[in-house]
């Protein structure tokens, strides 16, 4: 699955993310900033090679009011939320170098485990 677009693919996330067991995997950044429009390349190869994941690209400038009364300071930051999980938690919720790789490894070796972080509402949002 491509990285969606929270206001352009509305039908195709709401669809991917009614489904119980679909994993949240979001990037909030700016558009203009300049390492988040590098790491959006690297972001799309990754949703590529993950189909089975729901990756979203949320700018923070544009959907401020989805962040609750979370700040975002540094980018990326990353989202990680599983669809059982509250509106207000998540298994990953802060900055990540940008580097893909780590996200990488955080999806596929399981480092993520049970945690539970607070989190904006954003699938709330992103369904609403």
């Amino acid at each position: 699955m491509p990285v969606l677009d929270p206001v352009a693919d509305r039908s195709t996330l709401a669809a991917a993310l009614a489904d119980g067991g679909t994993r949240l995997v979001a990037c909030l950044c700016a558009a203009w900033c300049g390492t988040c429009r590098e790491y959006r390349e690297a972001f799309e190869q990754l949703a590529a090679s993950h189909p089975h994941l729901c990756f979203v690209w949320v700018d923070i400038e544009t959907h401020a009011d989805w962040l609750d009364d979370h700040d975002i300071e540094n980018f990326p930051t990353l989202l990680v939320q599983d669809a059982q999980q509250t509106g207000d938690e998540a298994r990953f919720f802060g900055p990540l170098l940008p580097a893909i790789g780590i996200l990488e490894r955080m999806l596929d070796t399981g480092v993520l485990g049970d945690t539970r972080v607070a989190a904006p509402a954003l699938r709330a949002h992103l369904l609403g």
